[in-house]
């Protein structure tokens, strides 16, 4: 269900909201996918590319493909998939272009529980994220900062350098005990494939 009252106690946030709202009546697109109704919250997609995350007020700012910008509510309960897995709306990047399901709320903004990656960044980048199905590395290095909420820790692996490391869709028990325990200043060393060139995801502790 949708947090309208969460989202109403935002006032900060709710102006670039305003700003989408008075901005979808030029957006005959996105305006359409809606229904173009009133009253009753309406559901719909929208296409676009990430201008970027704004996990403080829990928005995804995107650039549709008319040009306008549309700013997306986004909760715990908001899901990333890209090629059949699934990531944290922190794994988003600014360039990935995605395809979001959203529903108006009542306040007139929008929310969005489902984005689909149709490409990423780092693909176009002449990189891509790595399945499971690219090598496996033995990492090691000492915890910075642990993000139980997102299922991601930070390493400092030597020489100024870090990585952040999410947790795969579906961890073992054990793994998942391991990561609730880790505090920072904890060594640790695991198995992981590298999404990017600053990100892993783990396959499991060692």
């Amino acid at each position: 269900m949708i947090k309208t009252s969460q989202i109403v106690r935002r006032t900060a946030a709710i102006g670039a909201a305003l700003a989408l709202s008075t901005a979808c009546s030029q957006l005959g697109g996105f305006g359409s996918v809606l229904g173009g109704g009133v009253g009753q919250p309406q559901q719909g997609q929208v296409s676009g590319t990430v201008q970027g995350v704004d996990t403080r007020n829990q928005q995804i700012v995107l650039q549709a493909t008319n040009g306008q910008q549309i700013a997306l509510f986004f909760d715990s309960q908001t899901q990333v998939n890209y090629q059949n897995r699934a990531y944290s709306v922190n794994n988003l990047e600014r360039g990935d272009r995605v395809t979001a399901r959203i529903q108006q709320t009542q306040n007139g903004g929008y929310y969005t529980d489902l984005v689909q990656v149709d490409q990423s960044v780092q693909t176009s980048n002449g990189d891509v994220y790595q399945g499971s199905g690219n090598s496996v590395q033995s990492l090691q290095g000492t915890v910075r900062q642990v993000d139980r909420k997102n299922g991601l820790f930070t390493i400092d692996v030597g020489n100024y350098n870090t990585l952040t490391v999410s947790l795969p869709y579906n961890p073992s028990q054990a793994d998942l005990n391991r990561f609730q325990n880790l505090r920072s200043g904890d060594a640790v060393r695991f198995y992981g494939v590298y999404l990017n060139n600053n990100r892993v995801e783990l396959r499991r502790f060692y």
